[in-house]
């Protein structure tokens, strides 16, 4: 189980230090690629799109397991190490982050720039956003993907860590995966993503409501109030990190003509969108944490 431990803090160092690879030397990069291979016309593509669900996120899991497992049939260092990569693929903290600072510090003095930065982050299209809008999406984006780029994987370790690391590793990577195809094919007019887009709700469903509890436990009352707004967005899960830092920062976050959290305060300012952005970055440490302690808890009590 020290074995475990330390892929996490190894995961942990790499993403708070490094940040994301090149998408050269990314997996997930890679698994882009393929995905968007199979990005095409299929005959029926409801069911060929349930297969393409079922066989992506599985060869993930098997091409994660398998690299840490090799990797320990030559030494268990190598498969603690093998497992904090993997790890440390699967989420992303840092780079998320820096992202969202870029735009919103654009958005207070370019706001061109800050559009076109902002498309690394949120899919919506930039080009009419006002400057509070930039920030809202900046601030929504870094809320999201807490739970989604960073809790869920981070989850699937920690509950498969009793199983070993490359077991662990490779839940990691199936998580990622999900997230990776709803991202590319879940999209309401595409029969062909629509089993990836359900799956995805299905497997973040819990980590989307943790990571609202982690954003708002020192203002419990932000659960509650949030979800009076959530009616508006389209996604089962996202809404709620979104509308927990938008009651606990107190402002609104807006997708125009889709949804409004919090429509009584004002669209974020510079200050107010740097201030949820800290929440968020801090939140994930933390996270990070308590994985830690319930991986080493969970050693000892096996």
């Amino acid at each position: 189980m020290s074995q475990v431990v330390l892929a996490v803090v190894l995961a942990g160092l790499l993403d708070l230090t490094v940040g994301e690879p090149s998408n050269r030397f990314h997996p997930v990069a890679w698994l882009g690629q393929l995905i968007a291979v199979v990005d095409r016309p299929w005959p029926a593509p409801k069911y060929s799109g349930i297969g393409i669900a079922i066989t992506v996120p599985a060869m993930a899991a098997a091409c994660s397991y398998l690299f840490i497992a090799l990797s320990g049939q030559l030494s268990p260092w190598l498969s603690t190490v093998a497992g904090g990569v993997v790890l440390f693929v699967s989420i992303s903290l840092r780079s998320l982050i820096e992202t969202a600072r870029s735009v919103v510090k654009a958005s207070e003095t370019d706001r061109e720039t800050a559009r076109r930065r902002l498309r690394a982050l949120a899919g919506r299209d930039p080009t009419t956003l006002s400057a509070g809008q930039i920030r809202s999406a900046a601030v929504e984006s870094v809320a999201e993907n807490l739970a989604d780029g960073w809790n869920a994987p981070l989850f699937a370790f920690v509950c498969c860590s009793p199983l070993g690391v490359a077991i662990a590793g490779g839940a990691a990577s199936w998580v990622k995966a999900v997230n990776t195809l709803d991202s590319m094919l879940g999209y309401r007019d595409r029969p062909l993503g629509t089993a990836s887009a359900r799956l995805d709700d299905a497997v973040q469903w819990l980590p989307a409501r943790l990571t609202a509890v982690a954003l708002g436990i020192d203002t419990p009352s932000a659960i509650t109030t949030q979800r009076t707004w959530l009616a508006g967005v389209p996604s089962p899960n996202s809404g709620w990190p979104m509308g927990t830092i938008a009651a606990v920062i107190g402002c609104k976050l807006e997708k125009p003509g889709v949804y409004t959290l919090n429509p009584e305060a004002q669209l974020p300012s510079g200050d107010t969108a740097r201030l949820a952005i800290d929440r968020v970055a801090n939140r994930g440490v933390w996270s990070l944490l308590v994985g830690l302690v319930l991986v080493w808890l969970g050693g000892v009590v096996v």
